[in-house]
């Protein structure tokens, strides 16, 4: 029988939190104690469980029978509560991770965990102090799905799993496996090049390059050798709009937020928010997840938006107008109802859903109306300037002969469609035809359609259409010279 028997190294963590260490710190532990308490040296949970065994089969296990088994607690009134000291939900971190390691594996094994994540070292030791399982029950639910997802358990049913036979279990990587390829001086200082260039994105990559730069410096005689630092020849321009200051409060709030994705409950957060030159409203929503996108840094949060509706909305860090960030209690009067009931039912949003809607249409707004996009190219235009290019999954080549019968079944409005069967069978087959589906009103997509004018002709939606028609009038009136013409 195949045994879990692998010491909670930065390699093994970073393998079970799916490349996401930073963030997963916390839950990774978790991982690697059930799936050591499973698959662990005799006696196991693998030998002692039934064949079918429920997630309360685990939990009575896991826990102290002082430990409360009601989902309607929080992590704070379950730990409250719990009067026996030596139940799993008091035990801090570092007594998992190095109660029976050296001095030396500690030391080694926090200097790799902060280059790695770039996580500060004294936020790190302040991790390695709370307690792992000092959570909700449906966070460690959440946690047998996850291992069930990674091939460790097997799903027989909603709520019930079984073991899989050790030679179908995943296999962790080696220490050889997981360890980078040494790199050579010249290799290191192209890396160190690109970290540079990229690290405005992920200010952690700023701890990384750092180290990069000492082990550089500190390989030699204090300077690396003349033909050890090639000139830069590849260069990364990003487009990135904010002053040196605005990026620092940027980069304050991006920092707040990856310190609040640490903790094993997330929390909402409240701030000031500027909607329109002169004013600002408060916000109070769910944060989801960052992202790097057209100039700026956003964040996707669930809550009340700017315009009083309860959904999706991307926020831009830079026209934040608080300070800093601050996280409400979840027992908040002010928090939508709406949220505490998603909390209470586990249904709260998640970055996952984020790309899956991401990945169903073309558009960074992925909480817009998806509409089917159809454009028409100039043969020759599109074999330059659109053909073998990737704009977005659903971006896709369209013969000519199909285009009828895709506006008859995805078009509903009976005057729309009259209209477009009616165009297309005006336009040359002989041109070059693309589909996408598209978030409606997504300002990023209207400016790539833009872009490829007068080239590009907009088929589908007719409200597209129209509004690319009104353009160009609007650009053709600028151009019109309102003097008489000379003789």
């Amino acid at each position: 029988m195949t045994k879990f028997n692998y010491l909670p190294s930065p390699q093994i963590l970073q393998w079970l939190a799916a490349g996401q260490l930073g963030n997963r710190l916390q839950r990774s532990v978790r991982l690697w104690v059930l799936l050591t308490k499973l698959y662990g040296p005799l006696p196991n949970w693998e030998t002692e469980l039934p064949l079918e065994f429920t997630y309360a089969m685990v939990r009575d296990r896991l826990f102290a029978p002082s430990h409360g088994k009601s989902d309607n607690l929080t992590a704070k009134k379950l730990v409250a509560h719990c009067a026996d000291r030596a139940c799993i939900c008091h035990q801090p971190m570092a007594d998992w991770l190095f109660s029976d390691q050296s001095q030396q594996f500690q030391a080694d094994w926090t200097r790799e965990v902060v280059q790695l994540t770039g996580i500060e070292t004294k936020e790190l030791n302040r991790i390695l102090q709370l307690p792992p399982f000092a959570t909700v029950h449906r966070s460690i639910r959440d946690d047998l799905k996850q291992l069930a997802q990674m091939g460790w358990l097997q799903r027989i049913r909603p709520g019930c799993y079984t073991c899989p036979p050790a030679k179908q279990r995943p296999l962790p990587p080696t220490n050889s496996a997981a360890a980078a390829p040494a790199l050579d001086s010249a290799e290191l200082w192209e890396l160190l090049q690109a970290i540079e260039s990229v690290s405005f994105v992920q200010p952690n990559l700023a701890v990384v390059a750092n180290s990069l730069w000492e082990q550089l410096v500190n390989s030699g005689s204090g300077r690396p050798p003349a033909d050890a630092e090639p000139s830069q020849r590849i260069f990364l321009h990003f487009d990135y709009i904010l002053s040196a200051e605005m990026r620092d409060r940027v980069d304050t709030y991006q920092e707040q937020l990856e310190q609040l994705w640490r903790h094993s409950e997330v929390a909402p957060i409240q701030f000031e928010y500027w909607v329109k030159f002169g004013h600002k409203i408060q916000v109070i929503t769910y944060p989801v997840c960052l992202h790097y996108f057209r100039r700026a840094k956003y964040l996707s949060a669930y809550g009340i938006d700017p315009d009083g509706n309860f959904g999706w909305h991307n926020y831009r860090l830079d026209r934040i107008a608080s300070s800093r960030l601050h996280f409400l209690p979840w027992g908040d009067p002010h928090i939508p109802a709406q949220l505490k009931q998603m909390r209470r039912t586990g249904n709260l949003p998640t970055p996952e859903q984020v790309e899956t809607e991401l990945d169903a249409a073309w558009g960074f707004n992925f909480y817009f109306p998806r509409r089917l996009l159809i454009l028409r190219f100039p043969q020759e235009f599109a074999r330059w300037y659109v053909d073998n290019t990737i704009r977005h999954r659903t971006f896709q080549p369209l013969n000519y002969p199909e285009i009828p019968s895709l506006i008859s079944q995805e078009i509903e409005t009976p005057e729309e469609r009259a209209q477009l069967l009616k165009l297309i069978q005006q336009r040359s087959p002989s041109d070059s035809y693309y589909r996408a589906w598209i978030r409606q009103g997504d300002i990023n997509v209207l400016m790539r359609l833009r872009d490829w004018r007068p080239n590009g002709e907009v088929i589908a939606p007719l409200s597209y259409r129209e509004l690319m028609a009104r353009e160009v009038e609007q650009e053709r009136s600028h151009y019109q010279s309102n003097s008489e013409p000379m003789d």
